[in-house]
């Protein structure tokens, strides 16, 4: 005669109580952190890998040019060495933010001409209408971006060098006298004052 054997099937109740375990034994899911927003806009222009004549030899090192705003009309560069590319552009930003300059805007553009020479580079800023975009290109357009202007005219007129090209931007933009700061301005407030006391001494 044949032995009956009889198999044993787990429970579907004990399975369900075993992955309840299995949950339970997970920890409380981490609370995910928000990015933190960066306070200034930091490019890295350029850059280039020098060498020092030594007596054993050559030294190679890495010079990093870093322009540094804070898309509110403020702005600096920044021009450094370091071992690696991470030390020469953390350098770079460093100095760039000690030296950073306030750029007067209006409108979203330039408020007048502005033309400056440093080394051989010679940059040349005009206003541009709305709507009419940064018509500017490498050095110029980063350095333009990153102040907040929206539209401008540009014209490099001498070198391309990149890193004089950068300080010749500044030096363009620092220029720049505010719109209450003109002539013309002072001028006619000058005139309504005048006009408002006649009026009163007539009256």
């Amino acid at each position: 005669m044949a032995e009956n054997t009889t198999t044993q099937t787990p429970q579907p109740e004990q399975r369900n109580q075993r992955g309840g375990q299995r949950d339970n034994r997970r920890g409380p899911r981490r609370p995910e952190i928000a990015p933190e927003e960066k306070q200034f806009d930091e490019r890295v222009v350029h850059i280039d890998r020098v060498a020092r004549v030594v007596k054993g030899g050559r030294r190679f090192r890495f010079r990093a040019l870093v322009v540094v705003g804070d898309r509110k009309h403020k702005i600096g560069v920044g021009l450094a060495k370091g071992a690696d590319v991470t030390a020469a552009v953390s350098k770079a930003t460093d100095v760039a933010k000690k030296h950073m300059v306030l750029i007067p805007v209006d409108k979203g553009t330039v408020p007048h001409e502005a033309e400056a020479k440093v080394g051989g580079a010679r940059i040349l800023v005009k206003p541009a209408a709305a709507g009419t975009g940064l018509i500017a290109g490498g050095v110029v357009r980063t350095v333009l971006e990153v102040a907040g202007i929206s539209n401008a005219l540009s014209k490099s007129l001498g070198s391309t060098n990149k890193a004089n090209t950068a300080y010749a931007t500044i030096a363009a933009l620092q220029t720049i006298a505010p719109r209450s700061k003109w002539i013309t301005t002072a001028n006619n407030k000058k005139a309504e004052k005048s006009a408002k006391t006649t009026a009163k001494s007539e009256a």
